[in-house]
Formats: structure tokens, sequence, C-alpha cells
């Protein structure tokens, strides 16, 4: 017999705490990179730094197919080990594991064939489309360590050792600052490979990630067993489940993907530089979207578990707590955004028409930051309780149906300032929306337990 996990007996708060702090950690660290990766590229131009602002509606809708897979993993495996299912969260664990390098196959295919076309729909400058091809086509190539990283990591924070995902996914991105002004200036024995350094960096970073993230789940992470031969025999139940959440989540994740594309055109429209600062913004928001996002991860298992053990009371503090984390995170973001968008710009060698364009921007977009904590803390229901429709439908409303028709209404004004007011309006619809699922939800799952 196992004993009682973390989950089902801790203090809430304690637990929130301790499931969370690790992965904000992480994500915290991760946004650093995400930051130092930008500032070395815009060193080399400002056109280097469209380039890989070109280059992210993709790696986003890869980071979107293999965390949308995790968070199906997740919840099935989670929810078996509350149900003490333990066969059901071995089976999620392999199964997931197979899945994983299924998705990688997908994005080589398109390293190897439709990057260049991908980053010339959305640009005619020459160099800016020669940067952006060079960056894309290695990481989607060698994405391999991205996709296990994820999964490895997301089998770790289904168990609750968030500890050693925090440990797994902070080394990558420390290995990526590290190695970023090695290979993209050839500092001492390395080769200066420019935007193409920054891609081989991010890339050995995530590579490293996946070894530790697998060594640690093969030490550490005893309440799943994960076999070789389950691997390659998999369950087209367990599948059936996993996608039955992770098709909704992958399908919300890959609307960003569109809305970064879409709203990428609508800025070129305007200057190169209008789509530049568009890429900072999403760089520097990353430190605050960043540790809700794990504070949403480390929520996720906790519900499961205890919507498996069928404990209400543990629900409701949980989502209390959350949300008060989350708010409190995103009103921090607005100050911030709010009191020094000059010097957060500069960071990025921003010429005077790059600050110009990007004060406004990040004082406005700013100011529906704690409305989007409200969103992505109350969400966290929708993927425990296997409800990721409902956060796909709140996804939809707010990018495709409300944000990027809004912006190009904007942008017809001639005036880009406008364009930015686009975010706080889509903010208000997903509030809206999220409501409305979130008291659905509640009332017919929880409040009958």
């Amino acid at each position: 017999m196992q004993k009682e996990n973390k989950m089902g007996v801790m203090p809430v708060k304690k637990l929130i705490i301790t499931m969370s702090l690790p992965m904000m950690i992480s994500m915290l660290v991760q946004a650093l990179y995400n930051v130092v990766d930008s500032i070395f590229v815009a060193k080399i131009s400002e056109n280097a730094l469209t380039a890989v602002t070109l280059a992210f509606p993709m790696q986003n809708l890869m980071i979107a197919l293999g965390s949308g897979t995790g968070v199906g993993i997740n919840a099935l495996l989670s929810r078996s080990l509350g149900e003490k299912k333990f066969e059901n969260s071995d089976a999620a664990a392999n199964t997931g594991i197979l899945l994983t390098f299924f998705n990688y196959i997908v994005f080589l295919i398109i390293g190897i064939f439709f990057a260049g076309a991908f980053i010339h729909s959305q640009t005619g400058i020459e160099e800016i489309a020669f940067y952006g091809r060079e960056y894309l086509t290695i990481v989607c190539c060698c994405s391999f360590g991205v996709f296990f990283q994820i999964t490895f990591e997301r089998l770790l924070q289904s168990t609750g050792k968030t500890i050693y995902s925090m440990i797994t996914q902070a080394t990558g991105a420390i290995i990526n600052i590290i190695f970023d002004p090695l290979l993209i200036f050839g500092i001492g024995p390395f080769p200066e490979l420019g935007v193409a350094g920054a891609a081989y960096a991010t890339v050995l970073g995530q590579l490293v990630a996946c070894c530790i993230g697998l060594y640690c789940n093969l030490k550490f992470n005893t309440e799943i067993n994960i076999s070789f031969k389950t691997i390659l025999h998999p369950s087209s139940n367990i599948v059936g489940e996993i996608y039955y959440v992770a098709v909704p989540s992958i399908l919300m994740m890959s609307i960003g993907s569109i809305m970064t594309y879409a709203m990428n055109m609508i800025l070129g429209s305007f200057s190169s530089t209008a789509t530049a600062v568009f890429g900072v913004y999403f760089k520097l928001q990353s430190f605050f979207f960043m540790p809700v996002f794990g504070l949403n991860n480390g929520l996720i298992p906790v519900l499961a578990y205890n919507y498996g053990a069928r404990n209400k009371d543990r629900i409701k503090e949980a989502l209390k707590f959350a949300l008060l984390l989350a708010v409190s995170i995103m009103i921090v973001g607005t100050c911030c955004f709010l009191t020094i968008p000059g010097t957060l710009l500069r960071l990025f060698n921003a010429s005077d028409s790059m600050v110009s364009i990007g004060i406004p921007a990040l004082r406005i977009i700013s100011l529906s930051f704690p409305i989007a904590g409200m969103c992505i803390a109350a969400g966290s229901i929708f993927q425990a309780f296997s409800k990721s429709f409902y956060s796909l439908i709140v996804s939809i409303g707010r990018q495709l149906v409300v944000l990027i028709p809004a912006a190009w209404l904007l942008a017809q004004t001639g005036i880009l300032d406008n364009v930015w007011w686009a975010f706080p309006i889509a903010e208000i619809a997903s509030v809206i929306l999220s409501g409305y699922f979130f008291k659905k939800l509640y009332s017919s799952t929880v409040a009958k337990i």
C-alpha cells in the first residue's frame, strides 16, 4: 500500500506554496532567460530582434503541443493517484512519454520544410527573413529536448515533487543564459554564430533540462514506474483520456500562436519597430505571467487530487488562496509597467523611436494584468476537473473573437497607440466568460461533493 500523498493531507495554504513556489521560481528564471536572450539578440540589431519576434508564434505552437499534452498527462495521473488507481497513473506516465516523441516528429518536419515559408509570410525585409529562418529551423529541428523536458516536469508536478521540476527548468534556463553570449558573439573558444547562436543556446539548455528531468523521475519519482516495455505498448483508452483533456488545452494555447502571428501582421503595417516593441512586451510580461502560470501548474494537481478524493473544503480553500496570489502578482506587474516603461525598454538597446512607441504600449496593455491573473487562477479548475473545453472557449473568445478584430479595427484609425487598447478590451471579455463557466462548473461539481 502506498502512503497518502501530501496533496490530500498537508494544510492547503502551505501545500499551495510548497507546490507552486518551486515552479514560480523556475518560471521566473525562465522569464529571466527570455529577457536576457532578447537583450543579447538586440545587440546584433533591431532587425535581429524583430526576426526572433516573428519566430515566436511557431515556438509558442511548439510549447502549446508539449504543454497541452502535459496537462492531459498531469490531470489523469493526479486524479488516478487520488482515486488510488496506481495502474492507471503508471499507464498515463508511460503513454505520455510515447506521445511526446510523436510531438517532436511533427516539429522536426516543420523545421525542415516550412520554417522559411512561415517567416517570409510575415516580412518582406530580407535581413529579417534570413535571421528568422535561421533561428526557427534550428529550434524546430532540435526540439527533442523541449518536448521531453516539459513531459518529465509534468510527471514530477503530478506527484507533488515540484522541487525537482524547479531544478530541471532552472538549470536549463541558466545553461541558456550562459551560452547565449558565448555563441552569439563568439567569446573564448566558441564560434561567433549571431542569431543562430541564440537558437543553439536555447536547444542546448532544453536538452540538459530534459536529461535532468529524466534522471529525477527515475531516481525520485517513486509513485510512478517508467518502463520502456510499457512505453512501446500504449493503451488506447489511456491515449483517449489524455487527449480528452489535452486537445482543448493544445488548441487553447495554440490560439496564442494565431494571435501573435496576426498581431505581427497588424503591427508590421505600421513599422518593423512596432513589431519589435510587441516582441519586447512579450518578453517583459513573462516576468509576471510566468509566475502566475507556475502557480496555476502547482494548483492543478492539488485540485485534481482532492477532486478525486472528494474533499470539497480543500478545493474551495485552494481556489481562494490561489486567486489572491495571482491577482497580487499581476498588480505588481501593472505598477512596474506604469512607472518605469522607458527603463525596461532600454534594456533591449531600444532606439528613440522604439522607446516612443513602447512606453504607451506597455502602460496601456498592463492595465489588463490583474484581470488576466483572475482568469488564469479561476481557469485552473477547468483543467483540473477535465473541463479544458471551457478554457478553450474563453481563449477563443479573448484572442480570436475580441482581441484580433479589435486590434484590426483600431489599426484602421492610423494611430498605433490605439491598437494597444485591444488587450484591456479582450481581458474584460475574458473575465466575463471565465466567471460564467467557473460558476457553472463549480455548482455542478464542487457544490455537490
